[in-house]
């Protein structure tokens, strides 16, 4: 797959402060403590600064996305130097949600007293907690992870994925027409408990979950059997052993972010009971570090089935996300490009970008912003997704997840220690998220 061209741009200049300023640390909430880091700029530009925030779970037991927050500040350097966005200096907030709900409401509330102007490429499942401040005080959440139900639902929600629902439909989907049986171990949270009946509505769509069947027939075949597993276990040996059993000779698909990695470990450690069994998980869970990390071409991810939003990470089409990466973040270890969170909030300060340049006023605010999106501003993103617009038409106005404006997916598989494309292009998930329903 290669990108389409990205339409470039001339920012006006703003000017800048010589003395480089040091936010100090903000407590949000008796119980978090969030590192604000702003980059420094000075008065005197024609424009006034945008600021937003981009929040992420961050050395917690669970899953961590420290890449996002460090890919918004590089994003933010590399904007700057060049004169802003359209004049607008860009300044970035930070926020650690610690992956609980009063971390999440804390960064939320942080942002409407920081009166930002968007939440920008964030993560955290709890949505409950941080969109009912954002809904209050009017701010757009742009481009987040995709991992909340609310994130589907809320009207200040302007998501560039399908989501967690996507991965999991497509998932299932890639995995029809290989398996007769499948084990799906997802964590044992409300976030969790959708898993099952998306993946069940991609395998019906897929073909019924039989090896014959084809990619659009919605044969209605056997569901996946649910292993519930606690998402900050450090081991997994019973949920391996019951997916394994219950999988026969079919597939175990785990989505258990960081803790996918401690899970196949238990599973590889299982005793060989002398099955066939594939692997499979969507990007977030696995990717190609995790593939290196086991042993690449010799370990057990090869030939594994991953389902995710974007081109694989070779594709040429991030290659200016890579070029920002090399020469902004400054050797942060934490930003890596095959990560799906990095990636996601690359896209979504794309979106930002785009959007500020088509308002081209000298002061953007939330409500702004909010009205441009609305309208139906246009973004491209250079071959990573397909055009993304959030009027009302372009919405798939599912009961469930009635804000999705990109349903496509991309197959790809683990060949020879790397993950590659199994099939060109991207695949439309649209009509088996309509049919997973509302209760998904």
């Amino acid at each position: 797959m290669t990108g389409r061209q990205q339409r470039s741009s001339s920012p006006r200049p703003f000017h800048r402060n010589p003395v480089v300023r040091v936010l100090c640390t903000v407590t949000a909430g008796a119980s978090v403590v969030t590192g604000c880091g702003v980059l420094p700029g000075g008065p005197g530009g024609s424009r006034e600064p945008v600021t937003v925030m981009t929040w992420a779970p961050e050395g917690t037991a669970a899953t961590n996305m420290p890449g996002m927050p460090a890919m918004a500040k590089a994003y933010a350097r590399w904007v700057n130097a060049a004169g802003g966005i359209d004049g607008h200096e860009l300044r970035v907030l930070t926020c650690n949600e610690r992956n609980t709900s009063a971390g999440a409401a804390d960064c939320a509330r942080l942002a409407a007293k920081k009166d930002v102007t968007a939440v920008v490429g964030s993560y955290s499942q709890h949505g409950d907690a941080f969109m009912a401040p954002l809904e209050a005080a009017g701010i757009p959440y742009l481009g987040g992870y995709g991992i909340a139900e609310r994130e589907f639902s809320s009207f200040v929600s302007y998501p560039v994925n399908g989501g967690q629902a996507a991965l999991l439909a497509g998932n299932g989907m890639q995995l029809a027409g290989e398996c007769d049986r499948v084990s799906i171990v997802r964590p044992d949270t409300i976030t969790g408990d959708a898993m099952p009946e998306l993946l069940n509505s991609g395998l019906s769509r897929g073909g019924g979950g039989g090896k014959d069947g084809g990619e659009t027939g919605g044969g209605g075949g056997d569901k996946a059997t649910d292993i519930r597993a606690a998402e900050d276990a450090t081991d997994y040996t019973d949920s391996a052993e019951r997916a394994r059993e219950n999988a026969s000779d079919g597939c175990v698909t785990a989505v258990l972010g960081d803790r996918t990695e401690t899970f196949f470990d238990s599973y590889r450690r299982l005793s060989d009971d002398g099955g066939n069994i594939r692997i499979s998980s969507v990007l977030g869970s696995v990717g190609q570090p995790l593939v290196d990390r086991t042993g690449g071409s010799k370990g057990l991810f090869e030939g594994a089935y991953v389902t995710g939003w974007y081109p694989q990470a070779s594709d040429p089409a991030w290659g200016p996300m890579r070029d920002v990466i090399r020469e902004h973040a400054f050797g942060d270890d934490s930003i890596d490009p095959a990560d799906p969170g990095v990636q996601t909030t690359w896209i979504a300060y794309t979106a930002l970008k785009s959007v500020v340049e088509s308002i081209g006023r000298d002061t953007i605010s939330s409500a702004t912003f909010s009205h441009a999106l609305d309208k139906g501003a246009k973004v491209e993103t250079g071959g990573l997704t397909p055009t993304l617009r959030w009027r009302y038409e372009d919405m798939l106005g599912s009961p469930g997840f009635p804000r999705i404006v990109n349903s496509e997916v991309t197959f790809q598989v683990v060949r020879e220690g790397r993950l590659v494309s199994l099939k060109d292009g991207f695949v439309d998930v649209r009509g088996t998220l309509s049919d997973a329903g509302p209760s998904a």
